[in-house]
């Protein structure tokens, strides 16, 4: 669906930032509304939607283990 999201986890990523993470939020969210940048009437859902979407990113990489992982 969003082929330009890349993989946050280990071993596709090393190092991952807040920024990637937001990024790939922002970029689902995106795809999801199919707005590129909301009209001022949608604006604070589509920002809403975005911290939701990187705050449960950020804790499932916090939570998963990776089998093998070093």
């Amino acid at each position: 669906m969003c082929r330009s999201i890349k993989t946050l986890r280990p071993p596709y990523a090393e190092s991952v930032t807040e920024t990637d993470i937001r990024a790939a939020a922002l970029q689902y969210v995106r795809k999801v509304s199919g707005f590129r940048r909301p009209a001022a009437h949608n604006a604070a859902a589509f920002d809403r939607a975005v911290a939701e979407i990187e705050r449960a990113t950020a804790e499932l990489l916090a939570a998963i283990e990776v089998r093998g992982a070093r």
